[in-house]
């Protein structure tokens, strides 16, 4: 037999990935989910601040991408740093001759005849500075040199052209000047060849101790550098670029043309000022680790640049800035340019090099060179040390695994009105943020360190919402689940509630109806009430004719209450009427018989206090079995009530207490017009809202009052006055009343009087 297919799952068998994904998301309410998004945070913060400038292939390229959102808010964060604490001037031993819009009216539009650059840094070189740096790079011959413009001059001009080639070169001056003074060439770097570019500088050695400084610097193959003739001519060559950035925040001390470490026009300048042999790059096995000149050691990052702390650009009197007209014309003071470090370049806004600093302002590029050197001689450079990443890793991991092990425990805690409260754990995690943050100012401020506290937040934060959604989703799907619960429950509820009604009217209709049960007897009347404290109880009565001339009737108390109660109620019940219809031996038997009974099948230990008693409704004799009932109440007209106390050798215990007991019956006799009113425990262990019991006391004045109106009117006095005491107090128990009045005969005639008492024992 070939076996078919298997069945389709059904729909809701299937897992939706909106349910996997749930499930993933809250698992250990939500830790795992918010441990990966540390590892992400951890790993876009560590690419950014682990990486070193080794490679700029294109695996770098993207890792660099990558970065790029960890780079922008730390970038965001120390440019804050720079705008609260900027840097404050000390000395001023760096001064800018800018070729700005004034020079560039008088002189003429840039570039500028070379002759005329010559006769600037002749000018520069008179007021004896300690070097002199220029910001410009001339890859080309002058053009307007004399013997250019002989060459383009016509045949007929040639005595003019004779003349001009016997005036001196333009680049000729200017190569004399820059060998006159102590000047310092700058040159552009390249990562591709263009008109102009070469391969080579001719700059002056560089000592690198302690390693390989090539794989950390930045590399350039091409240079644009100035003519060799000027290269050779001044004192020192040097890389004046910076990194295509927004804004300029680093700046190289070194660089590389091919495989050659070339220096950086600040430190080229100190070199030349202090007229040392070399430049030192100090290596380590985390990168580069310092550059020295003669007697100044500047710390820098791994990759030989440093972060600048800019000061603001001063105006006025406190300028830095002489304009080179002024300078030409003569009009600035003799001490303007002592021993300092002058740099030339060009300011004029016109002139396209414009850069932006982290304060916001837009300065010229030569200003740039000059904050590097202030920074460098005021010993105010800002420094990232190498084991500052590792640390922010550290402190990044630390305390986020500490939020994912606390705070879900914190947003599981209710307060007292049962409502979490999650913005109190929002409140500690932004002190750990303020924290950070304020800890990254005073590291900035006491040691120029920079610290990054708002990355380390921004994971914080976002480690936070993480664990906030997931409680959010935890508590969403608790709260459906106790909704579906809850609606689960109110259905059984109402369920139970019908069968248990259901249960109550089978209960009670299965007892009988006094009304209804002896139709046209006149020798007797029955009246009985039962209420179940819950919907079903244990309390029972029963009463019919076992012949015609002999009524059995009884009651009992089953221990317990609901639906145990109630089965061991209608088994009881059941086994007394078939005994008391089979078995000849009267009530003793009767209660004998079921006691055994009923003790076999026991399982659940209950008992049953029972009172159970035969009636000769011709003659008046009464057989009572009180097993541990309470006793019944007599009631004869114009007497108190009295109760009838059984012998101690008379009766016996509940039902069920002892599996194998024989009870014994006690006789009396009923006169005509007499009553034998029984109740269980739920009359008189009665209680109203203090507690207070009914009590047999109150049970005699009730029935005292109901006189002799007959068994209805008793059963109704002695519930309504059992009513007005427990004053709507909830039932703890159920009740019963039975009342069985005897009229007499129905052939006596005689008026219901005096009346004598038997009482006889005999076994049962």
């Amino acid at each position: 037999m070939t076996r078919g297919p298997a069945p389709e799952p059904l729909p809701q068998d299937r897992e939706t990935p909106d349910a996997w994904f749930g499930r993933i998301f809250l698992y250990r309410r939500g830790r795992m989910a918010a441990f990966m998004m540390l590892l992400l945070f951890a790993l876009l913060i560590g690419i950014h601040s682990l990486r070193v400038a080794e490679t700029r292939d294109e695996a770098d390229t993207a890792l660099h991408l990558l970065s790029r959102p960890a780079a922008g808010v730390q970038q965001l964060l120390f440019d804050a740093y720079q705008r609260v604490l900027p840097r404050q001037r000390r000395a001023q031993t760096v001064a800018v001759v800018g070729i700005d819009e004034n020079s560039l009216k008088v002189v003429g539009q840039w570039p500028w005849p070379r002759s005329q650059l010559a006769e600037l840094i002749d000018t520069i070189a008179r007021y004896q500075p300690a070097a002199i740096g220029l910001d410009i790079y001339m890859p080309e011959a002058d053009q307007t040199s004399p013997e250019r413009v002989a060459a383009r001059l016509a045949p007929e001009q040639s005595a003019l052209a004779d003349a001009l080639r016997r005036l001196p070169p333009h680049d000729v001056q200017l190569a004399r000047s820059l060998h006159a003074a102590p000047t310092v060439l700058g040159a552009a770097g390249f990562n591709f060849a263009t008109f102009g570019t070469s391969d080579g500088l001719q700059i002056a050695p560089m000592r690198v101790r302690g390693g390989d400084a090539l794989p950390y610097l930045d590399r350039y193959p091409q240079v644009l550098a100035s003519l060799p003739q000027l290269q050779s001519a001044a004192h020192g060559q040097a890389l004046v670029s910076v990194r295509d950035d927004a804004v300029v925040r680093r700046m190289p001390l070194a660089s590389a043309v091919g495989q050659v470490p070339a220096p950086s026009l600040a430190m080229e300048m100190l070199r030349v000022a202090t007229a040392s042999p070399a430049i030192d790059i100090i290596v380590d096995r985390h990168g580069i680790r310092a550059l020295a000149v003669a007697d100044l050691t500047v710390p820098t990052q791994a990759g030989g640049d440093v972060w600048l702390h800019f000061a603001p650009e001063a105006e006025g009197a406190q300028s830095r800035n002489i304009s080179a007209i002024d300078l030409l014309a003569g009009r600035v003071a003799g001490d303007a340019l002592a021993s300092k470090l002058v740099l030339i370049g060009l300011t004029g806004s016109g002139l396209n090099d414009r850069r932006v600093t982290p304060l916001g302002e837009s300065v010229a590029g030569i200003e740039i060179q000059a904050q590097l050197l202030e920074s460098m001689l005021d010993g105010r450079m800002l420094l990232r040390p190498w084991w500052m990443a590792y640390a922010e890793l550290g402190l990044l991991l630390g305390l986020g695994g500490l939020m994912i092990l606390l705070v879900p425990r914190a947003l599981a805690r209710v307060d007292a009105q049962g409502q979490r409260r999650p913005r109190r754990v929002g409140w500690w995690v932004a002190l750990v943020c303020a924290a950070a943050l304020a800890g990254g100012f005073w590291l900035f401020h006491a040691h120029g360190w920079l610290f990054d506290g708002a990355g380390m937040s921004i994971a914080f934060a976002g480690v936070l919402a993480s664990l906030v959604s997931s409680s959010t989703l935890e508590v969403q799907r608790d709260n459906r689940r106790l909704a579906a619960a809850e609606h689960a429950l109110r259905e059984q509820a109402a369920r139970l509630a019908g069968e248990m009604e259901a249960a109550r009217r089978i209960q009670l209709g299965s007892l009988p109806d006094a009304g209804t049960a002896f139709p046209g007897e006149t020798r007797f009347a029955v009246s009985a009430l039962i209420e179940p404290a819950r919907e079903v109880g244990g309390d029972l009565f029963d009463f019919f004719m076992i012949d015609d001339r002999r009524l059995c009737f009884l009651i009992g108390d089953v221990s317990g209450k609901g639906v145990p109660a109630s089965l061991f109620m209608a088994v009881t019940r059941t086994l007394s009427r078939s005994f008391a219809t089979r078995l000849p031996g009267g009530p003793a038997e009767i209660v004998s018989a079921a006691n055994r009974d009923l003790s076999s099948g026991n399982v659940e230990t209950l008992f049953v206090t029972m009172l159970l008693g035969v009636l000769d409704v011709e003659t008046g004799e009464l057989e009572l079995v009180n097993a541990g009932h309470d006793a019944p109440w007599r009631l004869a007209a114009q007497q108190e009530p009295r109760q009838i106390v059984a012998p101690a050798e008379a009766g016996g215990p509940p039902l069920c207490v002892l599996d194998d007991f024989s009870y014994t019956l006690q006789r009396l006799e009923l006169a005509p017009g007499e009553c034998l009113c029984m109740v269980t425990d739920g009359i008189t262990e009665a209680a109203n809202a203090d507690g207070e019991l009914y009590g047999s006391t109150r049970m005699r004045r009730a029935l005292a009052l109901a006189g002799d109106g007959g068994a209805d009117a008793i059963v109704r006095s002695l519930r309504e006055d059992v009513g007005r005491f427990v004053a709507g107090a909830e039932a703890s128990d159920d009740l019963a009343i039975l009342v069985v009045h005897w009229h007499g005969p129905a052939r006596d005639a005689r008026q219901a009087g005096s009346r004598r008492t038997v009482v006889r024992l005999s076994a049962g």
